[in-house]
């Protein structure tokens, strides 16, 4: 992480108070956060539209702060305290670390986009590269105009890789992220339909993400899904700076998958350009392809395909990305619920509906967000997809849900579609139905909380 005295500090960041009685002063990483603060660290506060985080400041050093920043039009700054003035506290924390990942000039960067998948595709990319380097990503959704300046900040002089996940709801915010990491590989995992509240269509959510080639170095590595149809057709936008590779089914893909066989434990795969078989501890097919593209990268640098299969098989995701818990009464639940779009989606119900050995089969499935105008219609035609074969129960929870069971009715009987607005009602009424041989999914936007019913569903630990 950035160590630096606070006369170092001025050198990189433009500061508007006499520093020279506290340049001594040594900062050891920085925070945003009294709760998370480390002793030794710079305090950053930042103006929220529910708080403001200069009144924390003085509790920021009794946590063990060395210095903090403090934005020159926010009164009544406490006195006796090392502080330092600055225009605009987070744009200086952009500075900062925009100045640090500069010294950074040995440090090799992954970046990671995309609609779906991205924080799935940086764990793999993770896994694969710490085989034979010193690697540092992304900490759990620290993937924003806030979150990626705090990861760059806290990434050690040794590290010789970093995997960062660059997230966005709008156009710029990419291009500002990019631009930031100066990265030397570029990864866009999917082009689906999230956000489209704000981006309009898939095109303009392509165009959003291919912002992350504003950044990426002459000469850098840029992976992207070649079965994507929109790429052709913006293929103006790709020049020859940049080395191109491309993952998916057809056989016109750099990487393309040959095999791939799915069960309760995993997922097995095969490719174009090995012998091996690649073993994965998650289920779902579209993995494959996050999976894919984290291999084109491990292979650029150098890690051979014994190294690549033996991380795979070892992999360790962030939470909540189709997480295999057992449930209560013997039951089976897979926890999908960090995200979610109609892509996504779609794509979990679809797998969970191809898996065996279970007895009966439940989707539990809450409000996707960011949809825009059209956002009831992709509610309902994710309801209108599923397969009365396959799934048994698919009960609903959220404002907006309840069009996904509008939809599911068209196929299932009325008593296999629930509908729930009371998440206390959501959960007595599962408990009755789980037991030995049952497989639920939970799938939602983030702000929909499944985990709070995860918790209640899960087998108590003894």
């Amino acid at each position: 992480m950035i160590r630096k005295t606070v006369d170092k500090l001025s050198r990189m960041i433009p500061i508007l108070n006499d520093v020279t009685p506290m340049k001594s002063i040594e900062i050891s990483g920085v925070s945003i956060n009294t709760k998370t603060l480390e002793k030794g660290n710079l305090f950053i506060p930042l103006k929220g539209e529910q708080r403001d985080g200069h009144a924390f400041v003085e509790e920021a050093f009794k946590q063990g702060a060395s210095a903090s920043l403090w934005q020159k039009d926010v009164p009544n700054p406490p006195t006796n305290l090392p502080l330092l003035f600055v225009e605009n506290t987070l744009e200086t924390l952009q500075k900062l670390a925009r100045a640090y990942r500069r010294e950074l000039s040995s440090l090799k960067v992954v970046a990671v986009t995309g609609s779906n998948g991205k924080t799935t595709t940086k764990d793999m990319v993770a896994s694969l590269l710490s085989q034979k380097y010193k690697v540092q990503k992304t900490s759990g959704n620290f993937n924003n105009h806030i979150g990626l300046p705090l990861t760059i900040l806290q990434l050690k002089k040794e590290t010789e890789l970093a995997v960062l996940e660059m997230g966005m709801n709008h156009f710029g915010e990419i291009d500002f992220l990019s631009k930031l990491a100066e990265p030397d590989v570029a990864i866009i995992t999917n082009i689906g339909d999230a956000h489209m509240e704000a981006l309009g269509s898939r095109e303009g959510i392509l165009k959003a993400k291919l912002e992350i080639l504003n950044g990426l170095k002459t000469g850098g590595l840029f992976v992207y899904p070649g079965d994507e149809p929109l790429f052709a057709k913006h293929k103006h936008s790709i020049d020859d700076r940049w080395e191109q590779k491309t993952f998916g089914q057809s056989p016109d893909n750099d990487l393309y998958v040959k095999c791939v066989n799915t069960t309760g434990k995993g997922t097995e795969f095969t490719v174009n350009i090995s012998e091996e078989t690649f073993r994965l501890p998650i289920i779902g097919e579209y993995n494959v392809f996050n999976a894919m593209a984290a291999m084109i990268v491990a292979r650029k640098w150098g890690l051979s395909d014994r190294d690549i299969a033996r991380a795979f098989s070892e992999l360790k995701l962030s939470k909540m990305r189709m997480e295999m818990t057992p449930g209560i009464n013997g039951s089976i639940i897979i926890n999908d619920a960090y995200n979610a779009s109609p892509t996504s989606m779609k794509a979990a119900i679809d797998t969970i509906g191809k898996l065996s050995g279970f007895k009966k089969k439940i989707v539990l499935l809450g409000d996707m967000f960011e949809l825009g105008e059209r956002e009831k219609e992709f509610h309902r035609s994710v309801g209108e997809r599923i397969d009365q074969n396959q799934i048994d129960f698919v009960i609903t929870y959220g404002n907006l849900a309840k069009y996904i069971a509008e939809g599911a009715k068209k196929n299932f009987e009325a008593d296999r579609v629930s509908y729930f607005h009371d998440k206390n009602a959501l959960v007595q009424s599962l408990k009755a139905m789980l037991d030995d041989g049952t497989l639920l999914l939970l799938k939602a936007s983030r702000g929909m909380k499944l985990e709070e019913v995860m918790e209640e569903l899960a087998e108590s630990e003894a």
